[in-house]
């Protein structure tokens, strides 16, 4: 079925709400300053030459947005999936040793600096002006998005073609003696990828302001299948037949990684991003929209995109410190030449980012869900300063994500050690590196409510458009976490840096999430956390219980082999089964516990079983 491609109606905003000026002519620049060759176009507000004809009065768009937010819900639950399967198998390829770490290193590089050039301004900035530019300009904001597709394709080649020549400055700043050759090969693969990274954001924008959701939620599945299909070569290539060193590991020592390794694994991930940008292509032509080159940027708003975004991108860039941080004392952590050959398995990157993953997936299928289906209500709440309203909408956001996350954050506490080996144990990925990955997924499960929480918080600010803010209180929350990973880096011993990393990012979760509260309640009053708070001890007193009785189920678990095709039989068993005996206790407590959201499900459930 065809996507809709009617332009918007008058106040209506299909990717969100709008947080631009509200002016006539917001940018600062007269109408008629630099008029483009060729047909005359506008702003994004104020048309240029004759006005443009009123737009025609909107279709009914309650089943388009039904079947887009069913799309769009698809396509991110897939993406999700295949994301992580990605991950695995990957993981799988190449172990959690010198090779995974140096690859888990250099993949950051591009998405680090794509946030710090372009991020943060497309997330907050950008988006809404191609809306607004699509709703006012006669051309429907062709040209506006023209100029800026040249332009940020000039800025973000420029970047790329810099740091790929600083790879190795890059790689001496964030990685372990031991890795810098490595790290830096892998990021003259990688590095240029940052061009494509910021192409398919804005392009992904130019679709949505044209009510074309699909294709920006499902290409990325593509990317995703070219990895997977680049660690599988990879396995077959080289795991398969690889010679052991003296300890029985493979890819942990540098003269173990062969120049076709590091190409393949570093020419593949980019080839993965590239074909996502390449098949939005005809997603555009379908959308109507043609990118013709244009150098007549003066055209572009760029005195009030650098005004708003200004906050946006401190806000950002102190982020991007905090993991430069945690990748620089994870690496650091498993660093061989410090540890001497005595050491046995030290947990790095790789370990860190598997279970980091692990937590964003959940938070990502539940709170990002809770976000997006509050973040027009809380913004129309806001405009109108309703700030009971306000704090009702984010009081039962707060209530129903916590209610659905607090099982999983249980199941990852009580079974992080045959979910770890379930899930990571294949291939180069030995039963060590699995058992550690799953003890940093039971840290991440006690940290993933806080995150979530002050996720949701820092979205009421949004909804005020107010990133001023948020980058402010943000500032302290970094200092605490790096200066929390430094301790963990000098007074823990070195298996367990990584799991005190991860509760060095609970304890800025935490600050975050209090110090959000205290500046909410300061502004629109009180957020109900009473209820909140009520509710919070039900679901975690029958998380407990649930996951006591899973963790009594593991403890009695029979013992099987640690490797071969009964022992992974016998940690999906496990997994699974204890899974969906949590799963059941917890939703009995709850209705023990009378918790508001497990009646509210129920009524939900016996509806949908009535028709």
């Amino acid at each position: 079925m065809a996507e809709p491609s009617a332009r918007p109606g008058p106040g209506h905003s299909p990717s969100g709400p709008v947080r631009g000026p509200q002016g006539n002519n917001p940018y600062g620049t007269p109408p008629n300053a630099y008029p483009p060759p060729g047909p005359q176009t506008g702003n994004g507000y104020a048309p240029i030459g004759t006005p443009a004809p009123a737009p025609a009065p909107a279709p009914p768009q309650g089943k388009n947005v039904v079947r887009s937010s069913l799309l769009m819900g698809a396509g991110s639950l897939v993406s999700r999936v295949t994301g992580f399967g990605r991950t695995v198998v990957i993981s799988a390829a190449i172990g959690a040793g010198l090779l995974g770490n140096s690859y888990t290193t250099a993949q950051y590089f591009p998405q680090m600096i794509y946030e710090l050039v372009l991020g943060g301004v497309f997330a907050s900035i950008i988006l809404p002006l191609f809306v607004k530019a699509h709703k006012n300009d006669p051309d429907g904001g062709d040209a506006f998005a023209q100029r800026l597709l040249t332009l940020a394709a000039l800025v973000l080649g420029a970047a790329a073609v810099l740091v790929t020549a600083c790879a190795p400055l890059i790689a001496r700043f964030m990685a372990s003696p031991v890795q810098y050759d490595l790290v830096t090969e892998f990021s003259y693969y990688m590095l240029p990828a940052l061009l494509f990274y910021g192409l398919f954001a804005i392009l992904s924008g130019v679709l949505n302001s044209r009510e074309h959701f699909g294709a920006p939620m499902w290409v990325p599945i593509l990317n995703n299948l070219v990895v997977i299909t680049v660690g599988a070569l990879f396995y077959v290539i080289y795991t398969r037949d690889a010679v052991p060193d003296a300890s029985g590991d493979i890819f942990v020592s540098a003269d173990q990684v062969t120049n076709g390794m590091v190409m393949l694994l570093g020419l593949g991930t980019t080839a993965g991003v590239v074909l996502q940008v390449l098949c939005l292509a005809p997603f555009l032509r379908k959308a109507g929209f043609r990118w013709r080159v244009r150098f007549d940027f003066k055209a572009l708003p760029l005195r009030t995109i650098r005004q708003m975004a200004a906050w946006t991108l401190l806000f950002v860039a102190a982020n991007q410190i905090a993991v430069m941080a945690v990748i620089k004392v994870a690496n650091a952590a498993s660093d061989p030449d410090r540890l001497g050959d005595a050491a046995g398995f030290v947990p790095g990157v790789t370990v860190y980012n598997n279970a980091y993953l692990m937590m964003m997936m959940a938070h990502g299928i539940v709170a990002v869900s809770v976000i997006t289906a509050l973040m027009p209500r809380m913004t129309r709440a806001a405009d109108g300063r309703h700030w009971p309203e306000l704090a009702d909408h984010l009081s039962n956001g707060i209530r129903l994500a916590s209610f659905l996350l607090v099982p999983i954050a249980a199941a990852f506490i009580a079974l992080h050690e045959p979910i770890g080996l379930m899930i990571f144990q294949w291939g180069a990925y030995a039963p060590e590196e699995a058992l550690a990955t799953g003890q940093v997924l039971a840290m991440a499960g006690i940290v993933l409510l806080p995150f979530s929480i002050s996720q949701l918080q820092i979205y009421a600010f949004y909804a005020q458009t107010d990133t001023r803010t948020v980058a402010m209180f943000n500032l302290p929350v970094i200092a605490i976490r790096i200066g929390g990973y430094l301790l963990a880096f000098a007074f823990l011993p070195p298996e367990w840096v990584v799991v005190g990393l991860f509760a060095a990012n609970g304890v800025s979760y935490l600050v975050s999430l209090l110090l959000s509260m205290s500046l909410l309640r300061r502004r629109i009053g009180l957020l109900g956390m009473r209820k909140t708070m009520n509710g919070l001890v039900r679901t975690t007193t029958a998380a407990v219980i649930a996951g006591g009785v899973a963790y009594g189920g593991w403890l009695l678990w029979p013992d099987l082999p640690v490797d071969g095709g009964m022992a992974k039989l016998g940690q999906f068993a496990a997994s699974i089964v204890l899974g969906l005996v949590l799963l059941g206790v917890y939703f009995a407590a709850c209705l023990v516990l009378r918790v508001t959201e497990t009646a509210s499900l129920q009524a939900t459930v016996r509806a949908k079983l009535r028709r």
